[in-house]
C-alpha cells in the first residue's frame, strides 16, 4: 500500500499532537507564531493574485473565487511539511489524544488557547510588516478587493459566521488528514489541497486566515472597527471552527478508528 490506511491515519494525527504537547512554552510558542504567519502568507497571496485581476472578476466571480482558494492552501501546506502549529488542526490533533485518555483536559484547553494567541501574532507579522506595513494594499485593485473582501465578512449575521467555521475546519482539518495519507510530498500536498481549495472557494470562515484579512483591512485604512471584527466574525468563527475540528473530525474518527 502506498499511503496510509484511515487508522493509520488516526494514530499519526494523535501521535503529532501528543508530540507538540511535550513541547516547551517557547518551543510551542515559536511554532504557533510562524503557523499563524503561514496561513497569512497564503492568505496574502490569495489577495495578490486574485485581487489583481478585477476585470475578469466582473465577468466571471466564480473564477476569481476558485483562483484565490488555489492559492491560498500554499499556507497550510507549509505549516504540515515544516511542523508548525495551526490552532485549527490543532482542533483535531489534540481532541484525538484527549479521546484516547493520553491528553489532559486541562492540557487540551491550556495548548488550544496557546496555539491561537501565538497564530495571532504571526497573523499580525504577515497583516501588517510584510504587507499593509509596506504598501502591498496602499493602491487598487488590491486595496479595493481586500476591503470589500474583509466588509463582507464582517457584515454576515453570527449563526452564519458559526455554520461557515465548522465548514471551513471540517475542511481544513481533513485536509490534514488526507496530508498524513501520503508517505511522499507530493502525494501530502495534494491532499492538503484538495480540502482547503474547496473551503476558500466556496467562502467559508477560517479564523486564522481572518486573522489576516480583517486586520491587514483595518492596517490599511478599510473602515472596519476592531470590535466589529472580533464580534460578528472572529469568536463565531472560531466557535465553528472548533466544533468543525474537534468533532466532525477528531471525535468521529476516534469512534471509528481509535475506540476500544
Amino acid at each position: 500500500m502506498h499511503y496510509n490506511s484511515p487508522r493509520e491515519i488516526a494514530l499519526k494525527f494523535a501521535e503529532a499532537g501528543m508530540k507538540k504537547s511535550k513541547l516547551s512554552f517557547t518551543q510551542f510558542a515559536t511554532i504557533a507564531i510562524l503557523g499563524g504567519a503561514f496561513i497569512a502568507f497564503g492568505g496574502l497571496l490569495s489577495v495578490m493574485v486574485a485581487g489583481g485581476m478585477p476585470g475578469i472578476g466582473t465577468e466571471n466571480p466564480g473564477l476569481i473565487k476558485c483562483i484565490a482558494g488555489s492559492l491560498f492552501p500554499i499556507g497550510l501546506i507549509m505549516v504540515s511539511v515544516t511542523g508548525a502549529d495551526l490552532f485549527t488542526s490543532d482542533c483535531t490533533a489534540f481532541t484525538l489524544p484527549l479521546l484516547q485518555k493520553k491528553l489532559p483536559v486541562m492540557s487540551f484547553l491550556k495548548l488550544l488557547a496557546y496555539s491561537y494567541i501565538f497564530n495571532f501574532v504571526g497573523a499580525q507579522l504577515v497583516a501588517y510588516l510584510f504587507s499593509s506595513g509596506i504598501g502591498s494594499f496602499s493602491q487598487d485593485p488590491w486595496q479595493s478587493y481586500l476591503h470589500h473582501y474583509a466588509a463582507a465578512k464582517v457584515n454576515q449575521d453570527f449563526l452564519t459566521v458559526f455554520i461557515k467555521g465548522i465548514g471551513a475546519n471540517w475542511l481544513v482539518c481533513l485536509g490534514m488528514w488526507m496530508g498524513y495519507a501520503s508517505k511522499d510530498i507530493i502525494g501530502k500536498c495534494i491532499g492538503i489541497w484538495i480540502p482547503v481549495m474547496l473551503f476558500v472557494t466556496l467562502g467559508y470562515e477560517h479564523s486564522i486566515a481572518n486573522m489576516f484579512f480583517m486586520p491587514a483591512a483595518i492596517y490599511s485604512g478599510a473602515d472596519i472597527l476592531w470590535s466589529d471584527f472580533i464580534i460578528h466574525n472572529l469568536i463565531p468563527a472560531t466557535l465553528g471552527n472548533l466544533i468543525g475540528g474537534a468533532v466532525l473530525v477528531g471525535c468521529v474518527y476516534w469512534y471509528l478508528y481509535l475506540k476500544d
